[in-house]
Order: structure tokens, then C-alpha cells, then sequence
């Protein structure tokens, strides 16, 4: 009998799930209602007629979100099991105003002319070889972004700390418009190979030192910054949300 439950058992991996009233088993995350976006949302204001990009959407739970808001979204999303699982996501929700892209959502941001009212972009920044170069391509699409991220501090996460594990020894140092600023190399270790994985495509990514992520973020002319869920517990490293905006 065809339903949505057998679309879901096509990909396996679902790291999200869907409301109980469908009765679809997938994911045990219910990011359709992610309070972490709902206080992006209401940082940003009304998204009725915006137009949002989104980075790295997952399997979509929080496009729904946007779109719900009123949002025209592009999602572009470059793991191709997280895209299927999107456009699943896509179907059982309905979405009409929202267009999931398969692709690195740098390239995108490189070779696209539209900007947009708002880049969000959680859960990505930390995956990126060249996080400061996704700022500032983001600096130059929008007035207005949200990080969902994760990032070092060495009172936080000291270098005796477990989680610094798969990281290189020592930073290395960056210039970024005149600061200097420090990014961790660090490893997935074959995290990869599994069907949960939501990681980059690429194995080695960097974090940034929490306090030169928001002076970069400052030097690209995000002068707003608000910060909002600050858990330095969190079993991969510590992690905050951004909204900022020129």
C-alpha cells in the first residue's frame, strides 16, 4: 500500500523525525520545531515575502519552518543522502514555496548574483575547511544571518578536555580583514561512513576560537550580534546561536 512511511524506509539515517499525528517512524529529532529557529525568527522578524537561503538544510525540518513563516526558500544541501531525505520531507509536508538544491552550497555563494533577506546556516559552519571564507561569502548575500555552531575556547573546552581529541595540537593562525584569527583543523575519524552522518564532504574542516569567530564576524560588518543558547557541555564541543545582522 503506498504511503509515506515507505518513502521514509528508502534512505535510511533519518536524524529527524515528523509530527505523531502522521504516524511515521523516521528520526528522533523534531526540528519542524526547533526553538533554536523559532528565537532566530523572532530575533529577525516576520519572514512573510522573504527570501532566505538555507545552508546545509539536513532533511529539511527546519526549511518547514521557514516556509511556514511565509519564507521563499532555496536550500542547498550537498550530502546526497540528507538531499533524498529532504525532498521527502519536501512531499509529506507539502512545500511549495521552498526549492532543495543538490550541491556545495559554497560554490552556490560563490557563482550566484541574488542576495537574500536572510542566510541561515545551522549546523554548518564548523563543517567548513574555510569557515572564514563561508563569512564572508555570507557577508556579501545578506545584511542578516543565524549560526547554529559549534567552536573552541580554551576555559571551555581546555586542550586536556576528551572532545579535543580529534583536533590538531595547535592552531593555526589566519588573517581575516586585519585580525588574526584561530582555526582548529580536526578529524571525523570515519564518522563518515554511517548512514546518520551529517557532516561535511570533506574530512578535515575547522572550528574557530569563539571569540575571533564574532570579531570575524564584526570585520565583514555584522556590527548586531546576539548570541542565545550558549552550551559549553555539548558531547562534540561547545556551541552557541548567532543572529547577526549589519
Amino acid at each position: 500500500m503506498p504511503s509515506h512511511q515507505n518513502a521514509v524506509d528508502v534512505i535510511p539515517g533519518w536524524n529527524s523525525g515528523f509530527p505523531p499525528e502522521l504516524g511515521i517512524s523516521a528520526g528522533p529529532l523534531a526540528t519542524y520545531l526547533d526553538p533554536r529557529i523559532a528565537w532566530m525568527m523572532n530575533q529577525h522578524g516576520p519572514l512573510e515575502g522573504k527570501v532566505v537561503l538555507e545552508l546545509g538544510p539536513l532533511e529539511a525540518g527546519h526549511t518547514v519552518m521557514l516556509e511556514r513563516a511565509g519564507a521563499m526558500v532555496d536550500a542547498v544541501e550537498a550530502n546526497q543522502s540528507a538531499f533524498l531525505r529532504c525532498l521527502i520531507t519536501k512531499e509529506i509536508f507539502g512545500l511549495s514555496r521552498s526549492r532543495i538544491w543538490l550541491g556545495d552550497f559554497v560554490k552556490w555563494l560563490e557563482n550566484t548574483e541574488k542576495t537574500y533577506d536572510l542566510i541561515v546556516a545551522s549546523g554548518v559552519l564548523y563543517h567548513a575547511d574555510d569557515p572564514l571564507h563561508l563569512i564572508e561569502l555570507i557577508a556579501a548575500r545578506t545584511d542578516a544571518v543565524y549560526f547554529w555552531t559549534h567552536f573552541v575556547d580554551d576555559e571551555l573546552m581546555p586542550p586536556s578536555d576528551p572532545r579535543r581529541a580529534v583536533f590538531a595540537r595547535q592552531p593555526q593562525v589566519q588573517d581575516f580583514h586585519g585580525i588574526a584569527v584561530r582555526t582548529y583543523p580536526r578529524t571525523y575519524r570515519g564518522a563518515a561512513k554511517h548512514a546518520e552522518f551529517c557532516g561535511g564532504p570533506m574530512d578535515r574542516h575547522r572550528w574557530l576560537n569563539r571569540d575571533d569567530l564574532l570579531a570575524a564576524l564584526r570585520a565583514v560588518g555584522f556590527a548586531h550580534i546576539t548570541l542565545e543558547d550558549e552550551d559549553p557541555d555539548h558531547r562534540y564541543g561547545p556551541a552557541m546561536s548567532i543572529y547577526a545582522r549589519k
